[in-house]
């Protein structure tokens, strides 16, 4: 499935929060993860103006896919309306979804192609074909091919479910628009295969990366 979109206006629903805390167990601090990226001159510069950030999975992962659905080939402004008018009017879980009149789902801005999309995750959910806990210790590539077995969901969509519902963070979401208009305005002109391969320079943060390159074209 061919699919775009952008999350250049960071986390809407508060995935990614500012951290100062130590990490335990050996793992790195938040601190520490994001000094990796300094090496780049241009993630460095994003971190001095945005401190420490980190990902947090998603407290309600179907909310969250659906936002995703919603944030769809669609300009950061018009995702956010959608977005307002939608989780305000109808019940944003799987029944509330399956049980909201198509007309109610259209007046909220949902295009009759992503009505389709959020009641295919609905149903999923529903009939446990889709288990987020399930899925969790899978690889990054496993969950990519369950999610994309949905209809709606495709690499994008799966990637952000990847960093913003199980708090991957070495994800590059290439596809992301936002993502591809940083490194153009920060690293020149590249194609998709070049991007990936620039992005290793930021392994095994690159989710981390990502959330710094959205900042720079807020």
């Amino acid at each position: 499935m061919s699919e775009t979109g952008t999350e250049r206006d960071g986390d809407p629903d508060g995935n990614e929060r500012e951290r100062t805390g130590k990490g335990s167990g050996g793992e790195p601090t938040p601190a520490e993860k994001v000094a990796t990226l300094r090496s780049d001159p241009v993630l460095a510069s994003a971190i001095d103006e945005h401190g420490v950030l980190e990902l947090e999975p998603a407290a309600d992962p179907f909310a969250r896919i659906v936002t995703s659905i919603v944030n769809q080939q669609l300009s950061v402004a018009s995702a956010a309306a959608i977005r307002e008018r939608l989780f305000s009017s109808v019940e944003v879980t799987p029944e509330g979804i399956l049980a909201a009149d198509e007309t109610e789902l259209r007046e909220c801005g949902l295009s009759t192609q992503k009505i389709a999309y959020t009641r295919n995750v609905a149903e999923a959910f529903a009939n446990e074909e889709l288990s987020i806990p399930d899925l969790e210790t899978e690889s990054d590539e496993a969950i990519i091919e369950a999610l994309t077995e949905i209809g709606g969901i495709g690499d994008w969509t799966a990637k952000m479910v990847l960093m913003f519902v199980f708090g991957r963070e070495d994800v590059f979401p290439v596809e992301d628009l936002g993502v591809r208009k940083a490194i153009e305005q920060g690293y020149g002109e590249h194609t998709r295969a070049e991007m990936r391969d620039l992005s290793t320079r930021w392994e095994p943060y690159r989710s981390l990366a990502s959330l710094y390159l959205w900042r720079t074209v807020d």
